[in-house]
């Protein structure tokens, strides 16, 4: 029988990459806790009416679905937010809010594979629900930021683009267009950062006829600071928006992550639930997909079955675009498991003492392996090198009495080695005090 490879679109974990994985989402773990934010999960899979109601019935073609047994439509989760609206929906009145949630995710998606996009990936999501303050969308930037820059990630290596839903619909409005427009608006303009400049206006001309509305629009996206749209923002909704965003740039900065951020009008999201503030991080070269987006979206839980409307501000970051992204910067070093201890037996007959000891250094938490096979001394020796232990302990050499052991120190440039009574090893580990 031929080998049978992984799914198109998915990926293997083998212990090098698991590490990698690892790394990764312990950093999205540390900096949602440290921000103050706390962990929950749901299932992989929920009712396909979760996420045509929230996308459309175009969405079904992009989900892996399934019936179930009982004749339920059924789809396993392309994102997590329907997730959340529903968990939060269903003890919305028992919840304190603010509600501060993260979590992280598997996630798959029956698109075509390709750089920066798979069909299954792993998605870290911070929201914050229940607060409407401009500066709940600082703290979701903030936390995103603060991840990155942990990591090792510079303004000179990224750049959180940031844009406001709101203030766009009352720029657009006040340049003309009508209310029954901003959809179709807020697709075409999704798509600017994708296309040529010829391109875009091609598309255009096709959506919008008006020869004197298209040219509003191509001025508008002309602007490349909040202080050119100072005076086209001539009506209230528009004045209040500009007002909220150079609030939320006077956060940032106050937070000392503005030179991380600019403002871009481009940045409209292409979902429609989408409110207020809105941004996505790219790298400066914008050589990739975007690494992490977000934005308000303050009418998504009531439409997907919430009682009472719910404001609400999040971002979502993915793990594959965020790898190719640090390995590029080399910011990704080969990442392997350090094993505190291998134990050695250098007597055959001593086996049993290596096994009582290898567990009791494990049931005082440090990490610990011996060899399977009574083997040479040498090759215990290559074992306990290839699993990157911190020390061997030798049990049996002939330096030693039969109650004594030989502590040895395979990290340094040149093997340390003491020999210890065993009852003397277990004080001096617990004083912390080895060599």
């Amino acid at each position: 029988m031929a080998k049978i490879p992984p799914v198109k679109g998915t990926r293997d974990f083998y212990p090098n990459e698991m590490a990698v994985r690892n790394w990764i989402t312990d950093g999205w773990r540390n900096a949602s806790l440290r921000n103050a934010f706390v962990e929950y999960d749901g299932p992989i899979f929920e009712h396909l009416k979760l996420f045509t109601e929230k996308s459309g019935q175009e969405i079904a073609s992009e989900l892996f679905s399934l019936t179930d047994r009982g004749g339920r439509d059924l789809a396993i989760r392309p994102e997590m937010t329907p997730t959340l609206a529903r968990m939060v929906n269903q003890k919305i009145n028992a919840l304190p809010r603010p509600i501060k949630w993260f979590s992280m995710p598997r996630c798959c998606r029956a698109e075509r594979p390709q750089k920066g996009r798979l069909r299954e990936f792993f998605q870290w999501n911070i929201d914050i629900i229940g607060d409407d303050s401009v500066l709940a969308d600082a703290e979701v930037i903030y936390t995103a930021i603060d991840y990155l820059r942990n990591v090792g990630l510079t303004p000179d290596d990224i750049a959180v683009r940031i844009s406001s839903r709101s203030l766009l619909a009352a720029l657009l409005l006040d340049q003309g267009f009508a209310p029954d427009q901003l959809q179709t608006l807020y697709a075409l303009l999704d798509k600017r950062p994708k296309v040529s400049q010829a391109v875009f206006a091609e598309m255009a001309a096709e959506k919008i006829p008006d020869a004197t509305l298209r040219d509003n629009l191509m001025n508008l996206q002309a602007i490349n600071s909040l202080d050119q749209i100072s005076p086209l923002a001539q009506s209230k909704p528009a004045h209040d928006a500009l007002a909220q965003l150079q609030q939320l740039f006077t956060y940032l900065d106050l937070m000392s992550v503005a030179d991380f951020c600019l403002f871009d009008i481009t940045i409209v999201r292409g979902l429609a639930y989408y409110t207020g503030p809105v941004f996505e991080i790219f790298d400066r070269n914008a050589s990739l997909r975007a690494i992490a987006a977000g934005g308000r979206y303050d009418n998504l839980l009531a439409g997907l079955g919430g009682s009472q409307p719910v404001t609400g501000t999040g971002m979502g970051m993915g793990d594959v675009v965020l790898g190719l992204l640090l390995q590029g910067k080399k910011l990704i070093n080969t990442l392997t498991q350090q094993l505190d201890f291998f134990v050695i037996d250098a007597d055959p007959d001593l086996f049993q003492k290596t096994l009582q000891i290898t567990a009791q250094l494990r049931q005082k938490g440090f990490t610990a392996a011996f060899s399977y096979k009574r083997t040479a001394v040498g090759k215990q020796f290559k074992q306990a090198n290839a699993a990157n232990a911190r020390y061997a302990l030798v049990l049996g050499q002939e330096t030693t009495q039969r109650n004594e052991i030989t502590l040895k120190k395979l990290t340094s440039p040149k093997t340390q080695q003491t020999t210890f009574t065993l009852d003397n090893f277990w004080t001096t580990l617990a004083a912390n005090q080895l060599p």
